[in-house]
C-alpha cells in the first residue's frame, strides 16, 4: 500500500464539478492499494498517518502528528500509485489491486483513520476526480507499506 501525503492548510475534491469531500489543515492522502495489499498494509499506513511529526509546534520545529493538532484528513484513492513505469513510455498498473478488493481496503482504511478520531473526508472511489490542494511547506512523504 502506498499513501502520499501532502501538509495542507486546505484541500478540496470534486467529481462533476460537485465538491465531495474538503477538510482545512491536516493531511491530503493519495491511496493507492496493490494486488498483494491486505489489513496489515491497512493499518500500517494509517498509524503512520495520523502519527508521524510532520506538523510544526511552538517553536517551528515538525514535531506534531495529525492527532496531536487536531487536524483532518482528506482520503483520496489512486491506483496509479503503483504503476510500473520501468518498461516502455506507457504506464503498467498491473501491480494496483482489482477495484472491488482495492475499494474495500480504501473503505476501511477510511474507518480506521475515523476510529482514531480523525475528522475524515474523501473523494468517490474510482470517479475521475478534480483535486485542489495548498500545500504548506511544502511537505510531501511516501509512505509504502512495502518497504
Amino acid at each position: 500500500m502506498r499513501a502520499l501525503i501532502q501538509r495542507v492548510c486546505r484541500a478540496t475534491v470534486r467529481v462533476e464539478e460537485q465538491v465531495v469531500g474538503q477538510i482545512d489543515r491536516g493531511l491530503l492522502i493519495l491511496l493507492g492499494i496493490s494486488d498483494t495489499d491486505g489489513l496489515s498494509d491497512m493499518e500500517y499506513v494509517a498509524e503512520k498517518c495520523v502519527n508521524l511529526r510532520i506538523f510544526e509546534d511552538d517553536q517551528g520545529k515538525m514535531n506534531r502528528s495529525l492527532l496531536d493538532t487536531g487536524g483532518q484528513a482528506l482520503v483520496v484513492s489512486q491506483f496509479t500509485l503503483h504503476a510500473d513505469t520501468r518498461k516502455g513510455r506507457r504506464p503498467s498498473f498491473n501491480r494496483a489491486a482489482p477495484p472491488d478488493i482495492a475499494n474495500a481496503i480504501y473503505e476501511q482504511f477510511v474507518q480506521r483513520l475515523r476510529t482514531f478520531g480523525i475528522y475524515t473526508e474523501t473523494g468517490v472511489f474510482g470517479a475521475y476526480m478534480q483535486v485542489e490542494i495548498h500545500n504548506t511547506g511544502p511537505v510531501t512523504l511516501m509512505i509504502d507499506s512495502e518497504i
